[in-house]
């Protein structure tokens, strides 16, 4: 019997797969947990549209990531932390405060989540940041840090 999966299955499938099973596992265990539906012609019409429907989003998504990318890639924000004696500045320059900056500055609303820090900011001058906007697009923004 055919079967598309509506959920993960393990050692099945993944969900919006087409995979044939026996009757009895499909009956008896996959189509009352409600994990597949029987694979009819609609059924199977249905899914076709579905994954279409969803690599047109992606499409979308990866699209204005990479609109955004360019963006960012041409610009650069200011920060100010407070410094001491030689140079040494207090603490690091913190992810939450690249995006705050980044949306007062630029006007650009970024996840902290997203920003790549590689090695911790505690001096002053320009440093580079990575931005992961999609898992196939990062942008790079430059961050000046000056003193207080």
């Amino acid at each position: 019997m055919k079967v598309i999966l509506l959920e993960d299955v393990k050692s099945l499938g993944k969900k919006g797969d087409l995979v044939e099973v026996s009757a009895g596992y499909a009956r008896n265990y996959i189509l009352p947990k409600k994990l597949g539906v029987e694979a009819t012609s609609k059924n199977i019409n249905d899914l076709k549209l579905q994954k279409a429907h969803e690599n047109k989003v992606a499409a979308e998504q990866l699209a204005a990531a990479r609109d955004l990318a360019a963006q960012i890639d041409e610009k650069s924000i200011e920060l100010k932390i407070k410094v001491g004696e030689g140079g040494k500045a207090f603490g690091a320059v913190s992810t939450k405060e690249i995006a705050s900056a980044t949306k007062e500055q630029l006007g650009l609303e970024i996840d902290k989540k997203k920003i790549v820090v590689n090695e911790p900011i505690k001096s002053i001058g320009e440093h580079q940041v990575k931005i992961k906007l999609h898992p196939k697009v990062a942008a790079t923004l430059m961050v000046k840090v000056t003193e207080k």
